[in-house]
């Protein structure tokens, strides 16, 4: 088996650790914080991320910390009126095999890495940032400042959206601002009034140009808040706290109950909503993408996580080791452009479902209304209905296999 060099400690770096040491590997993981721990808010997991989680041993853990969602939720934020629910329940369980869950980003990377921590096959290296790679017939290595390599046989690009890996490998430049501004709050779920809570929702209210959503994490403990607005933004912005009264100014096209939500949240923090086009190159030689690096996507399918997620257990099945890596890292890419281009494509896709006015937004409302809860279901499946699979999963804790 190969000695694997991770750049990246985010959920995808985690993940991949934890895929390719069940697979039998050594593997090193290089995050360029001082500490491994993961920052943001809510994410949504649906069953395929659910289900890639469970080969590495770690989906018990997330479905016992996560709220289950009975419905997505999609109303008009005009005029308020509840268009239509995909609903979560019994049916959708049946068909997926599995909920839908929502979860704050620190709790996953958290469960990812107390397995990482745990496992003898896996060092974690901290203040280490990776500047970029080299190899050569015996392996492969990253560069870090000061002149020091990290050698191993494999380099796996896991750095992110702004990946050192994939700026010498792809060289497609910086990321595509989308002229889009998302707001982001998380406020204690006693602070909001017991009417406003749809405690097992994830909301959607749409405006013209911009929408709002909710919905509860930590165990609904909290209210996770995101509003975005085309706005025309071309600088990128991460992080960039505002008021509460810059924040709600963004959407005053949304109608009363949308309104009564925002006006709870407050130490916003606003991010520019940027992504990448799909490529074909993910590997050069014995060096691969994974996670955002391979493909950025902008968070309107809630599948980023669950995309890099589903990377790394391909990955793991794919990386056997010997003489012929290289051909299974290009197997490795070759099974994931196509499905994670799609993925990207739907999120940019789903911007014209979220922010039409007037007369389409009646005709959108009309269309959405029309579809049976089959419809529905049938429309997400190829995303949802996704099962990647290890040759045989990582067991759980206590060395239960999930």
């Amino acid at each position: 088996m190969a000695h694997v060099i991770v750049a990246g400690g985010g959920i995808g770096g985690l993940a991949a650790a934890l895929a390719l040491a069940g697979a039998g590997h050594r593997v090193t993981v290089l995050e360029k914080a001082e500490r491994f721990a993961e920052i943001g808010a809510g994410i949504q997991i649906a069953p395929n991320g659910l289900h890639a989680l469970d080969q590495l041993g770690v989906g018990a853990t997330v479905r016992a910390g996560a709220v289950h969602m009975d419905e997505l939720r999609f109303m008009d934020g005009v005029t308020g009126e509840h268009v239509t629910s995909l609903e979560l329940t019994e049916a959708y369980r049946r068909r997926f095999a599995s909920p839908y869950v929502v979860v704050h980003r620190a709790e996953l990377h958290a469960a990812l890495l107390e397995r990482c921590v745990g496992d003898g096959a896996i060092e974690l290296r901290g203040s280490s940032p990776v500047t970029g790679y080299g190899q050569d017939a015996a392996g492969a290595w990253v560069n870090l400042p000061g002149g020091e390599r990290v050698r191993g046989e494999v380099v796996i690009g896991a750095d992110g959206l702004h990946s050192a890996v994939r700026r010498q490998l792809v060289g497609d430049g910086d990321p595509v601002v989308s002229g889009i501004t998302v707001y982001r709050a998380v406020i204690e779920m006693d602070r909001v009034p017991r009417e406003l809570r749809y405690d097992r929702s994830v909301v959607w209210w749409a405006g013209p140009g911009c929408h709002f959503v909710h919905y509860p994490i930590a165990g609904g403990r909290y209210l996770n808040l995101a509003a975005s607005s085309v706005d025309g933004s071309t600088e990128a912005v991460a992080g960039r706290p505002v008021s509460r009264e810059r924040a709600r100014a963004e959407f005053p096209a949304l109608g009363g109950t949308a309104q009564a939500l925002l006006a709870l949240g407050d130490q916003w923090k606003t991010w520019t909503l940027v992504d990448r086009e799909p490529v074909d190159t993910w590997t050069d030689g014995r060096v691969a993408l994974l996670g955002d690096a391979a493909h950025p996507m902008l968070h309107y399918a809630a599948q980023g996580a669950c995309q890099a997620v589903e990377d790394a257990v391909v990955l793991a099945r794919h990386l056997v080791g010997g003489p012929d890596i290289e051909d299974q890292l290009q197997a490795y890419a070759a099974r994931r452009r196509d499905r994670t281009a799609a993925v990207q494509r739907a999120a940019r896709a789903s911007v014209a479902l979220w922010h039409p006015a007037g007369a389409a937004a009646g005709a959108r409302n009309a269309t959405l209304r029309g579809l049976s809860q089959d419809d529905l279901r049938g429309h997400v499946a190829w995303m949802h209905g996704m099962r990647v699979a290890l040759a045989a999963p990582v067991p759980a804790v206590g060395g239960v296999s999930t």
